[in-house]
C-alpha cells in the first residue's frame, strides 16, 4: 500500500536550518508529482513547495522562496526540503504528499504522510 513518512521535523531557534525528509513506497514513485505542505495550529493547510515527478520543475509558495529548496531522488524514493534562516511563523506541522497534477492545492492529492512537527523559537 501507499506509504508517504515525514521525518526531520525539531525544535530549532530562529535562524536555523533543517532538512526534512519524505519516504514513500508502495507506488511508482517517479510518476508523480510531490509536493510540501504545512499546517500551523488554528491554520488551514498551506502548500509549501512542489516539484515536478522528474524533478525539473518546483514551485514555491512566495511566503518561503529563497528560504527553502525541494529535491527529491528517485531511485531511492525520496523527497527532501531544505530549510534555512528559520522564523517562528515556520512552526507547523509539515506534510508530503503525491499528486498526478501541477498544483498546490490540497483537494488534488490522494495520499499524505503523517506529518513531522517543526517548532521556531525567538
Amino acid at each position: 500500500q501507499v506509504q508517504l513518512v515525514e521525518s526531520g521535523g525539531a525544535s530549532v531557534q530562529a535562524g536555523g536550518s533543517l532538512t526534512l525528509s519524505c519516504a514513500a513506497s508502495g507506488y511508482n514513485f517517479d510518476k508523480y508529482n510531490m509536493a510540501w505542505f504545512r499546517q500551523a495550529p488554528g491554520k488551514s493547510r498551506e502548500g509549501v513547495s512542489l516539484i515536478a515527478f522528474n524533478g525539473d520543475a518546483t514551485v514555491y509558495a512566495d511566503s518561503l522562496k529563497g528560504r527553502i529548496t525541494i529535491s527529491r531522488d528517485n531511485a531511492q524514493k525520496m523527497l527532501y526540503l531544505q530549510m534555512k534562516m528559520l522564523e517562528p511563523q515556520d512552526t507547523a506541522i509539515y506534510y508530503c504528499a503525491r499528486t498526478h497534477r501541477w498544483s498546490l492545492d490540497p483537494a488534488d492529492y490522494d495520499y499524505w504522510g503523517q506529518g513531522t512537527q517543526v517548532t521556531v523559537s525567538s
